[in-house]
């Protein structure tokens, strides 16, 4: 029996990802499962790993599978393995390599899902969900009726971020442009066009003294720091400022930004911690499973409910990852592995 995966055979556009056929499918090892894989998501993470440029994958060379994490159902057990059994449904952060039918990973690695939740569904918590919810919990630790910006609000990360800080209580702005304005206000936050709108005037009349906690994944790290209250977080994440390219003017500017942030540390209560998920979970793996287990709680019980733009199939992954370039998406994208997931 034979199954499909995508290969990038080398960097580029979203041209350059393929379908390609194996005739046998991957057998475990001991400590390992085989998981048929029902559902990936799609980032800008998996742009920059596409391109050659993510700094997480710099030691990988094409030919690769990308992918940054997987829901899938356990399919096959190593001859070792304890704690899951065939027909169990799962879910990791890969970093590369779930957009596949099949694939083999270690047991310890991988976090069970509750068999009824969708899969689409529970895909978008492994990396969107989490890395809202560490930066809320973990990082910011922030409490009820705490103000916070929130910007790119309308993205996948962003409304994640929206919908866990409304079950926080936290008095929410949240910056777009104008198509996405309506998203925001729909989840709690009040929208400010960031196009139109003069952000730090807006945030300043609306907080009065400043926000507790900027999240902020666009990279206005200067401006965001200035919209701080006096004991305020400012929580940096993502690579959406670059696109997809990280060019020397976007390399200099974060440097510059870096050094800016730094100097004015030496002189204020302040704190500017960078949130990177998968560095995080290999120093905090309880955390981890922990965190994303506290999110399927979440899911199941419908208290939280990820907006997802598009279900794409796999054979159209390019087509899902020239969506992500062209930033208009509302949520989520998620590429359906197997598409009755």
């Amino acid at each position: 029996m034979g199954y499909s995966k995508v290969v990038l055979e080398e960097y580029g556009g979203p041209e350059v990802l393929k379908i390609k056929q194996e005739t046998e499918l991957p057998e475990p090892g001991p400590h390992e499962v085989r998981i048929r894989v029902q559902a990936s998501s799609v980032a800008f993470t998996d742009c920059l790993v596409r391109e050659g440029t993510y700094p997480g994958t710099r030691g990988l060379k094409p030919p690769m599978t990308p992918g940054y994490d997987l829901v899938g159902v356990v399919d096959k057990v190593g001859a070792a393995v304890t704690t899951l059994l065939v027909g169990q449904k799962v879910a990791e952060l890969t970093v590369t390599g779930a957009y596949t039918e099949y694939v083999c990973l270690h047991e310890n690695r991988l976090v069970p899902v509750p068999n009824e939740l969708d899969s689409a569904e529970a895909v978008s918590m492994i990396l969107s969900y989490m890395t809202a919810y560490q930066m809320l919990h973990r990082y910011a630790k922030v409490k009820r009726g705490d103000k916070v910006l929130i910007t790119g609000a309308g993205g996948a990360v962003g409304t994640a971020l929206l919908q866990l800080g409304q079950l926080e209580g936290l008095e929410m702005y949240g910056t777009e442009s104008e198509r996405k304005l309506n998203l925001v206000a729909s989840l709690g936050a009040t929208p400010i066009n960031y196009k139109t709108e003069n952000v730090s005037q807006k945030v300043r009349e609306l907080s009065g003294a400043g926000v507790d906690a900027v999240f902020d994944g666009v990279g206005d790290f200067i401006g965001s720091y200035k919209m701080l209250a006096p004991h305020g977080t400012l929580v940096r994440y993502g690579t959406a400022k670059s696109g997809t390219h990280w060019g020397t003017a976007t390399l200099l500017s974060l440097v510059g930004s870096g050094i800016w942030l730094a100097l004015r540390q030496l002189f204020s209560k302040k704190s500017v911690p960078f949130y990177s998920i998968a560095p995080l979970r290999k120093k905090q793996a309880a955390w981890f499973r922990e965190d994303l287990t506290a999110l399927f709680s979440l899911l199941q019980q419908g208290k939280i409910k990820p907006v997802i733009a598009e279900r794409i199939p796999m054979r159209e992954v390019a087509r899902a990852h020239q969506l992500i370039e062209n930033r208009g998406v509302k949520g989520k994208v998620v590429l359906m592995i197997e598409e009755k997931g």
